[in-house]
């Protein structure tokens, strides 16, 4: 199965609630290019990373791939829920920006649901990601979407194209609670409205007058963030911006063969950076797959 990556193609900081927690709205796409996830039946509980970040990924109880097995095992009960092999194959950066560990562990959510036969729908699922973390829903609905309250109120957003994005991690992390307590405005406006025609041009444009919130802040704590961006505005990219709380950056292209080449350029002098031609996931449920 595939966990696909997470963009925030704008992320507005609308306030924070008294138990802490910022709320947002965030318009976000899901990537064809992301980690892959295996799950089975087995004589007893494993988990295995492989891949090029599998060294940065926990195996403990630690791994929100754990806690989602754990925490489905609990809401079906020990009778339901018998042991199981988890593999993953880490292609994405941790601590990122891009929902990696959210996105596995949702993937992980429908494996297990499917291996055990759980008589769950979508808000089961729902519920149980969420104690997991804000963005695990986000996950699970894997489609182009406007996320709002601390990132649990979702609506999908019909109609959405595919986008041709090159993703740039220029190697370094970045712990999303840093980002947030280093902001210093959190009540800023939210979205404004989404154009009615859904196309590339139209969608740059409204991402023209839109912002990522906890790029400043997060710029601030790692100014390899700009150098990022710079290098996505050199190789061609129509609009490049950081993802959530950083440091992946993405850079829209008009077409998939155009977000390709810029890839190749960026590989061959960052060679050392996460570097990936992919395009976002459109609307319609059977658009799934990877390049």
């Amino acid at each position: 199965m595939h966990a696909h990556a997470k963009i925030n193609l704008a992320l507005h900081v609308t306030g924070r609630r008294a138990d802490g927690y910022h709320t947002i709205e965030s318009l976000a796409v899901f990537t064809r290019f992301g980690d892959r996830v295996e799950v089975e039946l087995a004589d007893s509980d494993g988990f295995s990373v492989s891949g090029r970040y599998a060294s940065a990924v926990p195996l403990d109880d630690g791994n929100l791939v754990v806690k989602a097995r754990d925490a489905l095992r609990k809401q079906a009960g020990p009778r339901h829920t018998p042991p199981v092999a988890i593999r993953l194959e880490k292609n994405l950066p941790a601590a990122s920006g891009v929902g990696g560990g959210s996105s596995d562990a949702a993937t992980v959510l429908r494996g297990l649901a499917e291996a055990w036969r759980l008589d769950l729908d979508d808000a089961d699922l729902a519920r149980v990601g969420l104690s997991l973390g804000a963005d695990v829903p986000m996950c699970l609905m894997a489609k182009p979407l406007i996320a709002r309250g601390v990132g649990d109120e979702l609506s999908a957003v019909p109609g959405f194209p595919a986008l041709g994005l090159v993703l740039v991690n220029p190697g370094t992390a970045i712990a999303t609670a840093d980002v947030f307590n280093a902001l210093s405005d959190r009540d800023n406006d939210g979205l404004p409205p989404l154009p009615r025609g859904l196309d590339f041009h139209s969608i740059r444009n409204w991402l023209e007058i839109t912002r990522n919130d906890l790029e400043p802040a997060a710029r601030v704590i790692q100014p390899a963030i700009g150098k990022a961006l710079s290098v996505l505005n050199k190789a061609g990219a129509g609009f490049a911006r950081m993802s959530g709380s950083g440091a992946t950056c993405f850079g829209l292209f008009e077409t998939g063969n155009v977000a390709k080449r810029a890839a190749v350029d960026i590989r061959s002098r960052h060679p050392d950076w996460f570097v990936a031609a992919t395009r976002s996931m459109t609307s319609e449920p059977d658009a799934y797959g990877q390049d």
